[in-house]
């Protein structure tokens, strides 16, 4: 037995290993997710290890609590034309993946997790975690795949699924399935042909809720002279249509009800970045930044949001209980457009549709309008931001399933 007081149950929770491997090719969302659980769950368990496994690019740029590490494998990302790319070495995609699945398969044999947690996608990108999943269900540890509330549109998904045979998986190596949203909301696995066995393991926990760094020295990189709207394309590779949008809407009207801060995002092209810069710099109450690691900051003190709608922010918007106005993309994925419909449909944030003309006036209108919203908080949905108060339980029911004596004798072995 570990530890030397509490228990079995305790003991076992307070020196737990858990691996999470974060899906990212484009974007932040994937890391973003992942960081929030592991600071949660260290912030539970207080001899909890958590290590990240990431492709990010900026991973580096976040900061990471005690007890938190991550592990840095080569970057790979999605380009425009769905299709994925090394980014930093001159390799083919085929040798930079066999790179990846060899880290993320040494890391889990060294690291020994009593429990891995796989962000999104099943099998891994290009099915890179396989391998490592079945090593780790024959050394008996917990498997969960953890899923946002939307996936995509369903004929999509099922299409996709279908062709890397993942229902499978789903029904022999994993143990549960974590969904971070509620059923009320949106299934993720609407319309597939899922196995009565697989939705059994499908726990939604509610959407996973943000708080602001306590630390005094965490500050954000601009600070605004009015009230503003914090105006945010996540990772931005796609945030253009946004973000002309909106500045043309305050070139139309420069009389707006609040003054605008844009994050453009640390993906979005340079040079459609110093255009937005020039344009910007002709406007008095616009400002624009890159990025900042500390969004939920800028979020909080804002008067509101306008964003893409991807799920991070929409968690944001929920746990600061701000008035949005969320313009979806619609390709490659429907994700966005499915979450901003039903957002709009339950009155948590107004939609505007970024597939019509985009009139200036459309986009100021709703800005002036933004005011008079109904808050998230004054839709009542039990629940709604539960997800890391179940994803802590879920953790706990999972590691005191197995006892002490199992782990210690396997990791002895070794």
């Amino acid at each position: 037995m570990r530890g030397d007081k509490g228990g079995p149950m305790v003991d076992r929770l307070n020196d737990a290993r858990l691996l999470i491997y974060s899906h990212d090719t484009f974007g932040l969302g994937h890391l973003r997710r992942c960081r929030t659980i592991a600071h949660a769950l260290v912030e539970q368990f207080k001899g909890l290890s958590v290590l990240i496994l990431s492709g990010s690019p900026i991973l580096g740029s976040f900061d990471f609590r005690t007890r938190v590490d991550y592990v840095k494998i080569p970057s790979v990302i999605k380009l425009h034309n769905g299709q994925y790319t090394p980014l930093g070495l001159h390799l083919d995609l085929k040798k930079t993946l066999e790179i990846r699945a060899s880290i993320i398969r040494h890391t889990a044999e060294v690291f020994e997790p009593d429990l891995l947690i796989v962000d999104k996608e099943p099998l891994g990108l290009k099915g890179e975690v396989a391998e490592t999943l079945t090593m780790l269900k024959k050394r008996g540890t917990s498997l969960v795949l953890g899923l946002r509330d939307v996936m995509d549109e369903p004929t999509l998904l099922r299409r996709e699924w279908e062709g890397r045979n993942v229902i499978p998986v789903l029904r022999d190596l994993y143990d549960e399935i974590w969904v971070y949203g509620l059923s009320e909301i949106w299934d993720p696995l609407a319309d597939l042909e899922v196995p009565a066995g697989v939705r059994r393991k499908m726990v939604y926990t509610g959407f996973l809720p943000r708080t602001v760094s306590r630390n005094p020295q965490v500050t954000p990189t601009v600070r605004m002279d009015e009230p503003y709207l914090l105006v945010t394309a996540g990772g931005g590779g796609d945030g253009d249509v946004l973000m002309d949008w909106v500045l043309r809407a305050y070139e139309y009207d420069p009389d707006l009800p609040y003054a605008a801060l844009l994050v453009l995002g640390p993906f979005m092209r340079p040079e459609t970045q110093r255009h937005f810069q020039e344009r910007v710099n002709r406007q008095s109450r616009v400002k624009t930044i890159t990025f900042d690691s500390h969004m939920e900051i800028l979020l909080a003190e804002s008067a509101g949001v306008v964003a893409m709608g991807g799920y991070n922010t929409f968690c944001e918007i929920l746990s600061f209980d701000k008035r949005a106005v969320i313009v979806p993309r619609s390709k490659p994925r429907r994700e966005q457009l499915i979450r901003a419909t039903r957002a709009d449909d339950l009155n948590l944030a107004k939609m505007l549709s970024a597939d019509g003309a985009r009139d200036a006036r459309i986009m100021a209108d709703a800005l002036r309008a933004l005011p008079a919203q109904r808050l998230p908080s004054e839709v009542s949905m039990p629940g709604l931001l539960g997800g890391l108060d179940i994803v802590s339980r879920r953790f706990e029911n999972r590691m005191s399933d197995r006892p002490v004596e199992e782990t210690t004798l396997l990791r002895e072995q070794v």
